[in-house]
């Protein structure tokens, strides 16, 4: 499904979206730390620091930073690579699921307000 949107629109949509995440409590995430969070929930797995770096044009240790907080709150879960222990695998939690489906169901929610 396409839509057609205006700069306005857009930048409109995602104030709207972001004014629900603040009013609704979620967590404060940067926008990079976003941006990671949601490549490990829209991408399939695996996932590592490594990995994460070359995608998103950063170093290691801005994504373990990242990576901190989120763990903090339980977005995600790291664990060594049986494997290969260099690596470190960064899992999906259910409380990462959680937070990413809302905010997916706030875009679509936001969306439906917009002026036509």
């Amino acid at each position: 499904m396409s839509i057609s949107m205006r700069p306005s629109q857009a930048l409109r949509l995602w104030q709207q979206v972001m004014l629900a995440q603040v009013r609704d409590g979620a967590p404060d995430l940067t926008m990079r730390q976003t941006a990671i969070l949601f490549t490990i929930y829209l991408d399939p797995p695996p996932h590592t620091v490594r990995g994460l770096a070359a995608k998103l044009n950063v170093t290691k240790p801005v994504i373990t930073r990242a990576l901190d907080t989120m763990g903090a709150l339980k977005l995600v879960s790291r664990h060594r690579d049986e494997l290969d222990k260099r690596n470190v695998l960064i899992r999906r939690t259910v409380e990462g699921a959680l937070f990413v489906e809302r905010f997916g169901d706030g875009i679509v929610a936001r969306a439906h307000d917009l002026p036509i």
